[in-house]
C-alpha cells in the first residue's frame, strides 16, 4: 500500500507546472581542444631563459651601465655576495640577515660584503629621526656635563629622570657627577648606554610582540628627551650625528623631527622657529667644513595622537615654519605607533586645507594588519598626494596603492633593520621590499633609528637589504640605483639635485679606483700566497 502511494505521489508531481523562470538548462561542458604537443627540452629551456631574462630585465638596478672600473669591483663583490649566500643557502641559521640583528650584530665586521659596503658612497638617507640620529655614545658624553641632575635609579624598563639645572631640582634629585664618583664611570656608563638602546643579546624572548618593543621605544625617548634637548647637547648632538653620517659616507640627510621643547640654563625654552635656525645654522657650519657634504633639510612629525584643536595648533607651527624656512624645511609628516595612532583619515579635513607648497611625506603602512585603519594609511597617503611614504610595510596588502605609487613615483621609504627590531618581520627574506625591488619600484634605503639598534647610520641597513632582500643577481647596479635614488627622490629642487648628483658621482668615482685598486692587488697577492703553498 505504501509503495503505490509513493508510486501515485511522484506521478502527481510529474503533472506539476513549474514556473519557467526556474527552469536552467545544464551546464555545457567546453568544448574539446585539440591536445597539444609538448614543447621539447630545448624548447623548454628556451622558453625558460627567456622568461628570466624578462624577470632580470625587471630588477632595480637594471637600467644602470657600469664603468669598466665598476665592472671589475662588481666581479669580486659578486664573488663575495654569492659566496656569503651560498654559505647561508646551506646554514640558514648562520646567514645573517636571516637572524635577529641583536642576535649577530659582532658578526657584521666578518663579512667581506659589509666591509665593501662601509666604504661605498651611499648617497641620502631620507628616513630618519631627530632623537635616534646619533649612536648612545653621543648621550653617554652628555653625562659628564656640568649641572645635570639625576632623580630615580635605572630599571630593567625604564630610566631615571634627567634634567641641567644650576639648581638642585628638588630633594629627590642627586648630582650625576656625585653618583660617578661612587658608581664608577665604566659602571655608570654601561647603565646609560643599556637604557638608551633597545638592544638585547636575547631579543626574541625579551620583546614577545609589537606592543612589547614599542613600550621600550617610547619610554627611551621619555627619559631621553630631557636629557638631550638642554640647547648645548641639542646643537652637539645634532653636529656629532651628522659625522657619524658622514663617517659612513653618507652625503646628504632629510630627518624627521617633533621639535621638543629645547632649554638651557636661564629657564628660556626654544620656540619651534628657533630649534629649525638652529639645525640650518649647524648644517651650514657642517658643509662650510665637509665641502663634498651635500646639506640637510627637515621634515616635521610631530605625534599623531593630537586632538583636533592640537592638530591645528601644529598646522599653523608649519604655516610659520614654511614661511620662514621655504627651502630647508621640505614638509610635514606624523609620527609615532600607527596602530593605536589616529589614522590619516581623521586628519585629512585640516590637511587638506595646508597649502599645496607645503609636501607630505607620510608614515603609513608600517603594520602587519591587513583591512584595518593602518593599512588603510597608505591609501590616504597616496589620495593625499604624498612625496614619499616611510615604511610602507603593508603595501603588498593593496594593489592598486602598489600601481599609483608607479605610476605617481611616490618612493617608498625601506628601513629593514627598523621592521625587524619593532616586530614586523623577523627573516629579512621575507621582508616584502623584495617585491620592490623586483620590479624597479621608486625606493630608498634608510635607517629610521639606527642608534637604537646600536647600528651604523646606513651600511646596516644597506647590507641585509643587498644580501637578504634583494635578489641573488642583484648587484652594484643595484646598490648605485639606490644612491641614485635617494637624490631623485629628495626634497631638493633640480638645481640642488644637479649639485648634488656631481657631489656624489665624484665620491662615487674617486672611492670605485680605490676598491678597484685594493681587490686587484689582493687578488694578486692571494694568487701569489697559493703559488708559494
Amino acid at each position: 500500500m505504501k509503495i503505490l502511494l509513493a508510486v501515485v505521489f511522484v506521478l502527481n508531481l510529474t503533472n506539476l507546472a513549474v514556473p519557467q523562470h526556474l527552469i536552467t538548462s545544464s551546464p555545457s561542458l567546453p568544448e574539446s581542444k585539440p591536445v597539444g604537443r609538448r614543447p621539447t627540452y630545448e624548447e623548454y629551456k628556451q622558453q625558460r631563459e627567456s622568461f628570466l631574462q624578462t624577470e632580470d630585465h625587471h630588477l632595480l638596478g637594471a637600467n644602470v651601465t657600469l664603468t669598466e672600473n665598476e665592472q671589475l669591483v662588481n666581479k669580486f663583490i659578486m664573488q663575495m655576495k654569492l659566496d656569503e649566500m651560498e654559505k647561508g643557502f646551506n646554514d640558514s641559521y648562520n646567514f645573517i640577515p636571516a637572524r635577529h640583528i641583536f642576535e649577530v650584530l659582532d658578526r657584521f665586521g666578518q663579512s667581506k660584503v659589509f666591509n665593501v659596503i662601509r666604504r661605498l658612497p651611499k648617497g641620502g638617507v631620507l628616513h630618519a629621526h631627530d632623537m635616534a640620529l646619533g649612536s648612545t655614545d653621543l648621550i653617554v658624553n652628555a653625562t659628564y656635563l656640568e649641572n645635570l641632575w639625576q632623580k630615580g635609579n635605572f630599571g630593567l624598563n625604564h630610566g631615571p629622570e634627567f634634567k641641567f639645572s644650576r639648581e638642585r631640582p628638588g630633594k629627590e634629585w642627586s648630582l650625576v657627577s656625585e653618583i660617578r664618583q661612587w658608581m664608577t664611570n665604566e659602571v655608570y656608563d654601561a647603565k646609560v648606554a643599556e637604557v638608551f638602546s633597545l638592544y638585547n643579546a636575547d631579543p626574541l624572548n625579551a620583546y614577545k610582540s609589537l606592543d612589547n618593543v614599542w613600550s621600550k621605544f617610547q619610554n627611551l625617548f621619555a627619559c631621553l628627551a630631557p636629557l638631550i634637548t638642554f640647547a648645548p647637547v641639542w646643537r652637539q648632538y645634532y653636529h656629532d650625528s651628522l659625522k657619524q653620517f658622514y663617517d659612513d659616507h653618507v652625503q646628504y640627510l632629510e630627518f624627521r623631527g617633533v621639535l621638543p621643547e629645547v632649554y638651557d640654563l636661564d629657564g628660556k625654552v626654544y620656540s619651534a622657529e628657533e630649534i629649525v635656525q638652529l639645525y640650518y645654522e649647524e648644517t651650514e657650519q657642517f658643509k662650510a667644513k665637509y665641502p663634498d657634504f651635500i646639506g640637510v633639510k627637515f621634515i616635521y612629525a610631530p605625534g599623531r595622537y593630537a586632538s583636533d584643536e592640537e592638530f591645528q595648533k601644529l598646522l599653523d607651527t608649519t604655516n610659520r615654519l614654511h614661511k620662514k624656512f621655504p627651502n630647508f624645511l621640505a614638509g610635514f609628516d606624523l609620527v609615532g605607533q600607527e596602530d593605536p595612532g589616529r589614522s590619516l583619515f581623521e586628519f585629512a579635513p585640516a590637511l587638506l586645507k595646508l597649502p599645496a607648497s607645503i609636501n607630505f611625506f607620510f608614515h603609513a603602512g608600517e603594520t602587519n594588519w591587513y583591512g584595518m585603519k593602518t593599512d588603510q594609511n597608505l591609501v590616504d597617503a597616496v589620495l593625499l598626494g604624498t612625496k614619499r611614504i616611510g615604511h610602507g610595510f603593508a603595501v603588498l596588502k593593496h594593489p592598486k596603492v602598489l600601481k599609483e605609487i608607479k605610476r605617481r613615483q611616490i618612493c617608498i621609504e625601506i628601513n629593514p633593520i627598523s621592521n625587524q627590531v619593532l616586530k614586523l618581520v623577523q627573516d629579512q627574506r621575507n621582508h616584502p621590499a623584495a617585491l620592490l625591488f623586483s620590479d624597479n619600484y621608486p625606493v630608498v634605503v634608510s635607517s629610521d633609528d639606527p642608534s637604537f639598534g646600536r647600528s651604523t647610520p646606513l651600511s646596516h641597513d644597506f647590507y641585509v637589504a643587498f644580501t637578504g632582500i634583494a635578489s641573488a643577481k642583484q648587484d652594484w647596479r643595484w646598490l648605485k640605483q639606490l644612491a641614485l635614488n635617494s637624490i631623485e627622490y629628495s626634497a631638493m629642487n633640480s638645481e640642488e639635485k644637479t649639485v648634488a648628483k656631481e657631489k656624489w658621482n665624484q665620491a662615487w668615482d674617486h672611492q670605485f679606483s680605490r676598491l678597484a685598486v685594493d681587490f686587484v692587488a689582493g687578488k694578486i697577492l692571494e694568487n701569489w700566497i697559493m703559488k708559494i703553498v
